[in-house]
């Protein structure tokens, strides 16, 4: 399971997204949601279904900030890139850490990520769109 399963739930903020109970059902929508598409171009050959959390941290963690609010925060990689999370009222999860298996990252609240750094990228923003459209899409179906 993704870091942070364990903790309390946290709820939505967004009535937009009401239907959603806490980030425990967006990680279980959102698993049949990613895929080679909204996975990072750089690591998109290396993506599965079995490793279907790869490449895909920023346009999900800044998902779940349009939906639970709080900040996102990076750990900073070996290769200069950063692997981006939440943190919502003090409850700090990463719905996309299971790419890492069993490596240890600090989750220290020490690297604020912005939307407009990571969006400025315009492949990133625009499978930001998609994965947001396709949960509408799936969210639109549930009563």
């Amino acid at each position: 399971m993704y870091y942070g399963y364990l903790s309390e739930s946290v709820a939505p903020t967004n009535k937009e997204y009401a239907k959603i109970k806490d980030q425990h059902h967006l990680y279980n929508l959102l698993s049949d949601l990613w895929c080679e598409y909204t996975c990072a171009p750089r690591m998109r050959d290396k993506w599965s279904k079995d490793n279907k959390t790869l490449g895909q941290c920023s346009i999900t963690a800044f998902l779940v900030q349009d939906i639970f609010g709080g900040n996102v925060y990076g750990v900073k990689l070996d290769d200069g890139n950063y692997h981006c999370y939440n943190e919502v009222n003090g409850i700090v999860f990463d719905l996309t850490s299971e790419q890492f298996g069993n490596e240890k990252l600090n989750y220290s609240l020490e690297n604020l990520q912005s939307r407009e750094s990571h969006f400025s990228k315009q492949e990133k923003y625009e499978r930001y769109l998609f994965l947001k459209n396709e949960l509408n899409n799936v969210l639109s179906k549930i009563d």
